[in-house]
């Protein structure tokens, strides 16, 4: 098992494992894997918060954070966005998720990250500690159900400030 930063070769990989991921989930798949080629071509896309995991030397888990920002009227705080993490479907329920999950944020707070927002299931990522935005005075650019808009603080106090709009780089256009 291994998780290391992508490179250009995984791609052949990467692209259908997220769409096949995402086809027989709940929500079905949404265009996760265009997605991840429109945030590499961002300016603030960092190569080293974009992971992926292996095993038996086959890529078989993927995860990406972008930057993201929480804005009022006054402040802006810069933070990260979970999107999208996937693992192959004869994977999953191993673990994978959770390796990858505890990877990125790692990687994260060494890079002085003080937040992660992500939308997803709260069943699956309230284990890691996720909370509904509104719990921090921040929320939802788009209508969504406020329990699958959720944050984590990285850092101790990371979001005692932070109150706001989240806002997504143009890529999530």
């Amino acid at each position: 098992m291994t998780i290391r930063p992508i490179n250009k070769n995984d791609d052949t990989y990467v692209l259908p494992l997220i769409v096949s991921a995402f086809e027989e989930t709940e929500f079905g798949y949404q265009g996760e894997a265009e997605l991840v080629k429109k945030i590499r071509q961002n300016i603030t896309y960092n190569n080293e918060l974009e992971l992926v995991y292996e095993m038996d030397k086959k890529i078989v888990g993927y995860g990406l954070l972008s930057t993201c920002w929480v804005k009022n009227d006054k402040q802006s705080f810069t933070g990260l966005a979970l999107a999208p993490l996937a693992v192959h479907k004869d994977y999953q329920r191993q673990g994978i998720g959770g390796k990858l999950m505890r990877e990125l944020e790692r990687t994260a707070i060494g890079l002085g990250y003080t937040f992660i927002v992500i939308l997803g299931h709260p069943k699956y990522y309230s284990r890691f500690g996720y909370q509904p935005t509104s719990h921090y005075g921040v929320s939802s650019p788009f209508d969504v159900p406020e329990e699958f808009f959720m944050m984590k603080e990285l850092q101790k106090d990371g979001l005692s400030q932070v109150m706001g709009t989240v806002y997504y780089s143009e890529a999530f256009n």
